[in-house]
């Protein structure tokens, strides 16, 4: 089963490599146009904006809040009824320090907006606003992959780890093209993404 696309792709690995291709490519876009600089920090609407410009020549559902339940594993997301009331909550969270950045950035997690593309897109918002607020970002290629998903995937009964494990990996080099670069290709390896580097799609 294929996610119903613009390409009118019906073979899944054909559809994840285009995806993987279009969308890093608009993230590269999007960095070096100046695009995430104009989008106001820690809100659902920014998140939404960058889903929209990483997915929007792949999928019709891409920036809009899903219609359906999702769930990964024995974990289930926030049902759709609570949907738009998580996500009011979210943009109503502080974003003042480093432990109120990553515990907004969990709930987030929890609430898994969309239908596809909810990791790859809520990393660089969350990056968003640690610049914004901190003046720092992560360096993705610093944190292992198991990790991050064990720390993830334990989050939303305690967040602990996953707060230590991405202070390790803070940066003060929030407008280094290579940082975000490794970054994106890290994010995307996360999810299984690993065709292409970000750096040949320019």
């Amino acid at each position: 089963m294929t996610l119903k696309n613009k390409l009118g792709i019906t073979d899944a690995v054909e559809l994840a490599r285009t995806e993987e291709k279009i969308s890093k490519k608009k993230a590269l876009e999007m960095f070096e146009n100046g695009y995430l600089e104009k989008m106001e920090s820690g809100k659902f609407s920014s998140l939404a904006q960058i889903h929209q410009y990483l997915f929007g020549e792949i999928y019709d559902f891409a920036g809009a809040v899903r219609d359906v339940n999702l769930a990964k594993g024995n974990f289930r997301f926030a049902p759709v009824m609570y949907l738009n009331a998580a996500l009011d909550n979210i943009d109503a969270m502080p974003q003042s320090t480093y432990d109120e950045i990553i515990e907004k950035y969990v709930e987030m997690n929890i609430a898994h907006p969309f239908r596809e593309g909810n990791g790859r897109s809520t990393r660089i918002w969350l990056d968003l606003i640690l610049k914004k607020e901190l003046k720092k970002c992560i360096d993705w290629s610093k944190v292992d992959k198991n990790d991050y998903l064990l720390a993830m995937e334990r989050s939303p009964i305690k967040d602990v780890e996953i707060k230590y494990l991405l202070k390790d990996a803070l940066t003060d080099q929030v407008d280094d093209r290579e940082i975000y670069m490794k970054g994106i290709d890290t994010s995307y390896y996360y999810e299984g993404y690993t065709v292409y580097r970000t750096e040949e799609l320019r």
